[in-house]
């Protein structure tokens, strides 16, 4: 079983060294996604649920653990979060299914 919480650590590492090394795009890219996280008519939960989603679908591990934990922050319960795996899975297939499950684990670590 993976631990999520070191990866967590493993992703922040690695983005802090990639920021010192193109700082200029790291900051265009922050500020992106303020602005997208802000602006507009769906709230922030919602955002980072669809995030969450696209963490998914993509198989980005180290997404699917930055948007729970900002899911946590925010007290998404564990049913929303599982509600939105499951639009995952219905979209994506067994590919999604098997990364649902991982990002599931990944709340429940985190959560705890």
């Amino acid at each position: 079983m993976m631990n999520w919480t070191d990866k967590l650590t493993e992703t922040r590492s690695g983005l802090r060294n990639l920021n010192t090394t193109i700082p200029d795009t790291s900051r265009a890219f922050g500020e992106l996604g303020k602005v997208v996280k802000q602006g507009g008519v769906l709230d922030y939960k919602t955002k980072e649920f669809i995030a969450l989603g696209i963490s998914v679908a993509d198989r980005c591990e180290p997404c699917i653990s930055l948007h729970i934990e900002a899911l946590i922050k925010i007290r998404a319960t564990r049913e929303e979060v599982a509600d939105v795996l499951g639009m995952c899975i219905q979209m994506g297939g067994g590919p999604s299914l098997m990364y649902a499950a991982k990002a599931l684990e990944c709340y429940d670590e985190l959560a705890a």
